[in-house]
């Protein structure tokens, strides 16, 4: 099997994926390589479908977003898991705007801190 470096269309972030993997992705969004992440994004909102939208509008809705934003590829990635984990567990707020008395604090344990 071949291993082929390929760049997402709405990141950028750079995946190494055999042939037959990028061409089952890019069947499936529209003839467009996605990295995981980016999937993950389309798939979850075409299933929240708060407006029928099908695949390729999704896409084009993602593609816009990530487009707004030019940042190091590693930055978005990371932002774009928190949103991920903050929109499947319900809570969109910011972390400032949670009552103190829902908000967990952590802390280092005592054998990490500095």
């Amino acid at each position: 099997m071949e291993i082929e470096s390929v760049r997402c269309e709405c990141c950028e972030l750079k995946e190494d994926c055999t042939q037959d993997y990028i061409s089952d992705v890019k069947a499936k969004f529209d003839g467009k390589w996605l990295c995981g992440l980016c999937s993950e994004a389309v798939r979850d909102e075409v299933s929240r479908g708060k407006k029928p939208s099908g695949v390729e509008e999704a896409v084009k809705a993602h593609m816009s977003f990530c487009g707004k934003f030019r940042l190091n590829p590693a930055v978005r990635v990371a932002d774009g898991m928190r949103q991920m984990l903050r929109r499947r567990t319900g809570n969109l707020s910011s972390p400032s705007s949670s009552s103190s008395s829902s908000t967990k604090n952590y802390t280092r344990s005592t054998s990490t801190k500095f």
